[in-house]
C-alpha cells in the first residue's frame, strides 16, 4: 500500500459494509428510485436517478392537468405558482428562509440574472473575481455578460489558494462554486462570505454540488445571491429547472436584466412599462415550463423526505462513510497502479463526492469506459479525473465496496486497454 493510500485509512470488509446498512436509518429512501439491477449508480453528482413518483406525476401534467384542465390549469392546478412553491421548498434544502427562492429556468440564465444584479449594487467596481477551475459555464456567463456592458469590467481569474489576495476594494463580485466539480473540495462558505463582505464585495454562490449533498446555511453565512441547478442530488431530471436565491436585504435593490413578464408586479394588467414585482418574485422572467418543473419537484420531495429520518446532516454523514469505504478499498489495490485520490480526506473539506486521477488521462477516460461495463456508472471529467459522486438516498454501503472492487479490478486485468474504451463520446 502506497503512502497515499495509507493515509485514508484500512479498508472495511464486505460483511463489516453489509452490518452498516442492516443499521442504515437511510435505508428505506432507496425505495424511492427507479434504478436498474445489478447497476452501481455513482453519477447522481451529475444527473440523479428517476423517482418512482415522476412518471406518474408527469402523466397527470399532461392527461389531467393539461389534457382535460387545459388553460385552467394554470389557476386551479396551480401552475402559475410553481415556481415559488418549488422554490419554498427548495430553500429548505439550503439553508433559507422563506420568500428568497424561486425556481425558474437553467444555472447559466440565473446567474446571468443575479450576476448583473450584483454588478449594478456596486456601480463604482468593476471587477468580478473567480476561480479560474470554476466549471466553464459560470466563467463563460461573466465573460459574456462582461462582453455586453463595455464599461472596463474585468474578469479576475485565480487559483483557489490566491483568492483572498485577489478580493479587494476594486471588487464588486466574488463568483465561486462551493464544492468544487472535478476534486470535490469544499470551500467555507461563512469563513468566505466574511472576507467577501470586508472587502465591500457581494457574494454570489453555485450549489450545483451542494444543493441536496450536504448541508447548506445560506443565511446564517449571509450570502447575497446563489443559483444552482435540480437535475444533481435533488433528482429532478436531465436539464430540470434550476433555482435561484437572494437574500432579504437586497431584493428591494436587486435589478434583474431579464424583465419577463412573469417577474412583473401584475403580470395580467398587460401594462406596457415593466414593474418589479416584490421580493424574490422579481427573479422570474418567462413562463414556468410545467413538465420539467413537475418533474423537479418530484425531485426535491425525495431529498425532503430525509428531513424526517436525521436531515441532511445524516445524509452528508452516511455520504462521508460511503466515501471512505469506496476510496480506503480503491486505493487498497489501485494506488500500486498510480491511481491517487485527488478528494480532500477530511469530511468537512470535501462534498458527495470521491475523484482520482491516473497518470495518463487517456488510461483514465479508459478505466471510466471499463468500469461502466463493468455496471458501475462514472463519469470522466477532463483531463484526467476518475469521478464518482455519493448520493446516500440510494447508495448501500455494499454498493460503495462493490464499486471499489471493480476499479482495482479493472485495472489490475488491464481491460481498460480495449480500444472501446479509448473512444471519446460527445458527453463523458
Amino acid at each position: 500500500m502506497s503512502e497515499a493510500a495509507d493515509h485514508w485509512g484500512a479498508p472495511p470488509g464486505r460483511e463489516a459494509c453489509a452490518d452498516l446498512d442492516t443499521r442504515d436509518s437511510l435505508r428505506d429512501l432507496r425505495a424511492q428510485f427507479t434504478l436498474p439491477d445489478g447497476l452501481i449508480y455513482l453519477d447522481g453528482n451529475s444527473l440523479g436517478p428517476l423517482p418512482r413518483a415522476t412518471p406518474a406525476r408527469l402523466q397527470a401534467v399532461i392527461e389531467r392537468e393539461w389534457g382535460q384542465g387545459l388553460i385552467g390549469s394554470w389557476n386551479s392546478a396551480g401552475w402559475i405558482d410553481a415556481p415559488v412553491r418549488v422554490g419554498e421548498k427548495i430553500a429548505r434544502l439550503i439553508g433559507a428562509a422563506p420568500g428568497q427562492v424561486v425556481a425558474a429556468d437553467s444555472t447559466s440564465v440565473n446567474l446571468f440574472k443575479v450576476l448583473s444584479g450584483a454588478l449594478k449594487m456596486r456601480p463604482d467596481r468593476r471587477v468580478i473575481v473567480s476561480e479560474a477551475g470554476n466549471f466553464p459555464t459560470d466563467l463563460y456567463i461573466a465573460q459574456g455578460l462582461i462582453g455586453q456592458l463595455g464599461a472596463g469590467h474585468e474578469l479576475r481569474l485565480v487559483d483557489r489558494a490566491a483568492l483572498e489576495d485577489a478580493i479587494d476594494d476594486s471588487v464588486a463580485a466574488v463568483l465561486l462554486t462551493q464544492v468544487d466539480y472535478r476534486t470535490g473540495h469544499r470551500l467555507p462558505m461563512a469563513e468566505v462570505t466574511e472576507r467577501v463582505h470586508a472587502a465591500g464585495a457581494l457574494m454570489i454562490w453555485d450549489l450545483a454540488h451542494s444543493a441536496g449533498a450536504i448541508p447548506v446555511a445560506l443565511d446564517d453565512a449571509q450570502a447575497d445571491f446563489a443559483i444552482g441547478c435540480s437535475y444533481k442530488y435533488l433528482n429532478g431530471g436531465p436539464g430540470g429547472s434550476a433555482f435561484l436565491y437572494v437574500a432579504h436585504r437586497h431584493q428591494a435593490a436587486f435589478v434583474q436584466p431579464l424583465s419577463g413578464w412573469l417577474g412583473h408586479a401584475a403580470p395580467f394588467a398587460f401594462e406596457t412599462g415593466y414593474r418589479p414585482a416584490q421580493g424574490v418574485a422579481r427573479a422570474l422572467c418567462g413562463t414556468p415550463p410545467m413538465l420539467s418543473l413537475s418533474a423537479a419537484e418530484c425531485g426535491v420531495d425525495t431529498v425532503l423526505a430525509a428531513l424526517d429520518h436525521g436531515g441532511l446532516a445524516a445524509l452528508h454523514a452516511k455520504a462521508c462513510r460511503l466515501i471512505d469505504i469506496f476510496v480506503t478499498t480503491a486505493l487498497a489495490g489501485g494506488a500500486r497502479h498510480g491511481l491517487r485520490c485527488v478528494t480532500p480526506r477530511e469530511h468537512a473539506s470535501r462534498g458527495s463526492q470521491a475523484s482520482f486521477t491516473l497518470p495518463d488521462p487517456d488510461q483514465a477516460h479508459a478505466v471510466v469506459q471499463a468500469l461502466i461495463a463493468e455496471a458501475v456508472i462514472g463519469d470522466f471529467r477532463a483531463p484526467d479525473i476518475l469521478r464518482f459522486g455519493f448520493a446516500p438516498l440510494y447508495l448501500r454501503h455494499v454498493d460503495a465496496h462493490d464499486a471499489a472492487v471493480r476499479l482495482v479490478s479493472v485495472l489490475e486485468s488491464g481491460r481498460w486497454r480495449d480500444p472501446a474504451f479509448m473512444a471519446r463520446k460527445a458527453v463523458t
